[in-house]
């Protein structure tokens, strides 16, 4: 489990993802080295990364929620397949592990992804269906992070440490964007000079980019970590189904929801996604039939419980991969 200073750090850079250890330090009344030193352990053994990521709409994109079930044989292969795609993100093995389920980021005026969906994945006839879901719009997640794993800090160091954006506009993301965008995808707190030589830029430019994206609001910071840390033991994927007119009032409520980390309106037979982080299956039961069971405007609920996720929120991946094994939900 987490210290203290662990859960304060991890707090800190969801807040800013490239905020200097410096300033972290002077506001958790610790030494520079020891935020430093902290980092690198939690990177090493709680598989904490940052990585910066463009917003999809305004670097026009698109994101398909995929769900692809398989033969018991062939899903590990297929999941790998996914995992190694430049163009993927949350790759998970659901439902017993027959089950796949993946983010695909594709361009935005592609309306039909079905080129994309099977692309490099093994053409072994183990996929017995297929669905993909448009992600229409994100209630919670990208920016908008767990609250579970950012309670750490009070309100003054909240101030202190959150990066202020301003309303200024400025040139969106472009094709000239594409090597930054690739290195902060791997290690979103790179140095200057290693962004520098990624891009071809000179630092500065490197540093005039970085905060024009940022101020634009079309590139944030994620932080990827382990969720067992914080005490969650049980993880699963919520396919839920509203009535269109309640659609955006239940989206709200459930972002307010601290066993979710994520939800989202989609196209398919249900239209609203959300992943619910849970102690133990108790715990997820107590949810569902408590806290979500009293939003009556709820027409139906599918519950996917999360084996494994093999990728996380960056499409980059680093070598070796992580892979987080997950109890089942029930």
């Amino acid at each position: 489990m987490l210290d203290e200073l662990d859960r304060a750090l991890i707090h800190a850079l969801h807040l800013d993802g490239r905020a200097p250890f410096s300033r972290i330090a002077e506001v958790l009344g610790v030494s520079a080295q020891t935020v430093a030193r902290r980092y690198r352990r939690l990177r090493t053994e709680a598989g904490l990364r940052v990585v910066g990521l463009a917003d999809p709409d305004r670097a026009g994109r698109a994101q398909w929620l995929v769900r692809l079930t398989a033969t018991a044989r062939s899903a590990q292969d297929i999941a790998a397949a996914l995992v190694r795609r430049p163009d993927t993100s949350w790759v998970k093995l659901t439902s017993g592990g027959t089950e796949i389920t993946a983010v695909i980021h594709a361009p935005a005026e592609d309306a039909s992804p079905g080129s994309l969906l099977l692309h490099d994945v093994p053409r072994t006839g183990g996929i017995t269906a297929v669905s993909a879901h448009c992600l229409l719009h994100t209630y919670l997640g990208g920016p908008a992070h767990w609250r579970r794993s950012a309670q750490a800090l009070d309100e003054q160091q909240q101030t202190a440490l959150v990066y202020a954006q301003s309303a200024r506009e400025v040139r969106q993301p472009g094709p000239e964007d594409g090597a930054l965008l690739t290195a902060l995808e791997r290690d979103g707190r790179a140095g200057q000079g290693e962004l520098a030589r990624a891009t071809g830029w000179s630092p500065a430019t490197v540093a005039r980019r970085l905060a024009e994206l940022r101020a634009a609001g079309a590139l944030f910071f994620d932080v990827e970590v382990d969720a067992g840390l914080f005490g969650v033991r049980t993880r699963a994927l919520l396919w839920l189904s509203v009535r269109p007119a309640d659609q955006e009032k239940v989206a709200l409520a459930l972002a307010g929801h601290d066993e979710l980390a994520f939800v989202a309106a989609t196209t398919g037979r249900t239209n609203l996604v959300a992943q619910a982080l849970c102690r133990d299956p108790a715990d997820l039961h107590r949810y569902l039939t408590g806290r979500l069971g009293t939003l009556r405007e709820i027409d139906g609920l599918e519950t996917s419980p999360v084996l494994r996720t093999l990728k996380a929120a960056s499409p980059a991946l680093t070598v070796p991969a992580r892979v987080r094994r997950e109890r089942p939900a029930g």
